[in-house]
C-alpha cells in the first residue's frame, strides 16, 4: 500500500515537473524570473583621468580611482532593445550578439536606449508614458551585457527621425497646443520640449532593473549616457541653442547620476574657420549643421568627446586613395584637439564603410578601419587622448531588417574579424591592470576562430 501511494503521488508530481520543463526550453525567454546580482560578473565603473579612461570602484566613488588604464574596442548594434522586446527566439539573438562581442574582446557596445511615438513597440509612447514590456527589453540588455562583460553607451533620444527623435518631440508639442516654430530646431530651445526630454532622461535613469532590482544610476554596465545620437540644426542660427541645450542637459544627468560619464555624441564637425582644423571637415557643408566638436565637447559635464566617421558618405565622389588620406586627417585633427584643447578622452563611436573589394582582394572596410585602429593604437601608446573604436554596425543571423550598408555579420569575414580582434587584444595589453576575465576564456589568448 505504502509504495502504491508513493506512486500515486509521484507520477503526478513527475509529470508536471515535465510540463515546466517543456514550457522552459520553449519559451525560457519569456519567464522574467529575477537574476541574483551577486550571481552576475563584478564589474567597476569607468571614470576620467585627464584624458584617459580609468576603472574606480564599484561604489563609483571617485577618490578611489587605481591605475588601471581603460581603452576601449567596441561596436554598434543600435537594435538590442528593439530585438529583446519581440521575446522568445529573438532575446537570443540579442544575447549571441553580446556573446560574440565578448568573443572578439569587445567590451563596449553602444545601442539606443530610446524608441519614441505611437507604434506599439515603442518605449516612450508619449511624454512621460512608458511601455513596461519595452522597459523590460531594456533591462534584460543590461543584464546579458552584464553577463558577458561587456557596458554600455547608451544613446537617449536620435537626432534623425528613426525611432522617433526630436521630431517626435516636436509634435507632441504641437498636439499639446505649444506653440513651437515648424523646424526641429525648437527640440533645443522650447520650455515644454526640454521639460520632456528631461523627464524622459529622470526616467531611465531612475528606473529600478526588474530582473536585478539595481537602478540604472547604479548598474556599472552602464559605461556611459550619450545625450544625443548625432545632433544638428536645421539652421546654423539655432548652435547657440544647441550649445546651450547641450550644458543644460549634460548638468541635468549628473544631478541625477554622480557615477557614470555622460558624452554628447557628436559626429565630430568644426563650425569655425578660425578652428585650426577647420579644414579636416569633409566640406563647407559640414560647418553649416551648428554642431561644433570643440565648442560642444569643451562643456564641463560633458566628460569624453565622441566623433564619426563615414568617408563613403561624407566624400562619396572621392576615390578610395583621397578617402585613406581624409580619414586619417580626420583622426589626427580630433586626437589632437582632445589631448591638446579639449583635454579630455576621445572615442570614435562610428566608423563605417562598405563591404567594396578593391583589386587586390582587400575590403575598403578593412583599409579604413584600420587606419583609425592604429591612430588610437599610437594614441593610447603614448598615453594620450585616442581611447578607443566603435565600428558601425555588427549584426548575427536574423536581424536583417536592422541591416545597412555599413553592417556586417563578422564571423563571415574572417579578415575583418581578425582585425577587430588584433586591436582588442593591442589594446588590452595596454592597460596597466586589466580586469578578471569572467568566462574564462579570454580570446586574446586562445586561438582565433572565425
Amino acid at each position: 500500500m505504502d509504495s502504491q501511494w508513493r506512486e500515486k503521488r509521484l507520477y503526478p508530481v513527475l509529470g508536471i515537473c515535465a510540463i515546466f520543463f517543456l514550457l522552459y526550453v520553449n519559451f525560457h525567454d519569456e519567464f522574467e524570473l529575477p537574476v541574483l546580482v551577486w550571481n552576475l560578473p563584478r564589474i567597476g565603473f569607468v571614470g576620467v583621468n585627464h584624458t584617459r579612461f580609468v576603472l574606480i570602484g564599484e561604489d563609483g566613488n571617485r577618490e578611489s580611482e587605481s591605475e588601471s588604464e581603460v581603452y576601449v574596442n567596441g561596436w554598434n548594434s543600435y537594435w538590442l532593445m528593439d530585438e529583446s522586446a519581440q521575446l522568445g527566439s529573438s532575446r537570443r539573438r540579442v544575447s549571441e550578439m553580446l556573446k560574440r562581442g565578448s568573443q572578439m574582446g569587445l567590451t563596449v557596445c553602444r545601442t539606443w536606449a530610446f524608441s519614441d511615438g505611437p507604434d506599439p513597440n515603442s518605449l516612450q509612447l508619449r511624454p512621460g508614458v512608458f511601455n513596461e514590456r519595452v522597459f523590460k527589453a531594456l533591462d534584460y540588455v543590461l543584464v546579458e551585457a552584464r553577463k558577458h562583460g561587456i557596458r554600455l553607451i547608451l544613446s537617449l533620444v536620435n537626432n534623425l527621425d528613426a525611432y522617433g527623435g526630436k521630431a517626435q518631440y516636436v509634435r507632441w508639442a504641437e498636439e499639446a497646443g505649444v506653440d513651437v516654430s515648424s523646424s526641429t530646431d525648437s527640440f533645443f530651445s522650447d520650455p515644454t520640449i526640454k521639460g520632456y526630454y528631461r523627464a524622459y532622461v529622470k526616467a531611465i535613469l531612475s528606473r529600478k532593473n526588474s530582473f536585478t532590482g539595481v537602478k540604472y544610476s547604479e548598474e556599472p554596465s552602464i559605461f556611459a549616457w550619450e545625450l544625443i545620437n548625432e545632433p544638428r540644426c536645421e539652421s546654423v542660427s539655432s548652435a547657440p541653442f544647441l550649445q546651450s541645450w547641450i550644458t543644460e542637459m549634460a548638468a541635468f544627468v549628473k544631478s541625477l547620476d554622480k557615477k557614470h560619464l555622460v558624452t554628447v555624441g557628436l559626429e565630430g564637425f568644426y563650425a569655425s574657420k578660425s578652428t585650426e582644423n577647420y579644414g579636416a571637415n569633409p566640406g563647407e557643408w559640414a560647418a553649416s549643421l551648428g554642431s561644433d566638436f570643440i565648442n560642444n565637447s569643451a562643456i564641463k559635464d560633458i566628460d569624453f568627446a565622441s566623433v564619426h566617421a563615414y568617408p563613403h558618405s561624407w566624400i562619396p565622389q572621392a576615390d578610395l586613395e583621397a578617402k585613406v588620406k581624409y580619414l586619417s586627417n580626420w583622426a589626427d585633427a580630433h586626437i589632437s584637439d582632445s589631448e591638446n584643447v579639449l583635454k579630455k578622452p576621445l572615442l570614435f563611436t562610428e566608423i563605417g564603410a562598405p563591404l567594396s573589394v578593391q583589386t587586390d582582394g582587400s575590403y575598403d572596410r578593412d583599409i579604413l578601419l584600420k587606419i583609425v585602429y592604429d591612430k588610437v593604437y599610437k594614441s593610447a601608446k603614448k598615453r594620450e587622448a585616442g581611447a578607443g573604436v566603435l565600428i558601425w554596425q555588427l549584426l548575427v543571423e536574423g536581424v536583417e531588417e536592422y541591416r545597412d550598408r555599413f553592417s556586417l555579420v563578422a564571423s563571415k569575414y574572417p579578415s575583418t574579424y581578425k582585425l577587430i580582434l588584433e586591436q582588442s587584444c593591442r589594446l588590452k595589453n595596454m592597460s596597466k591592470k586589466g580586469e578578471t576575465d569572467n568566462s574564462g576564456k579570454d580570446p586574446c589568448y586562445s586561438k582565433m576562430s572565425y
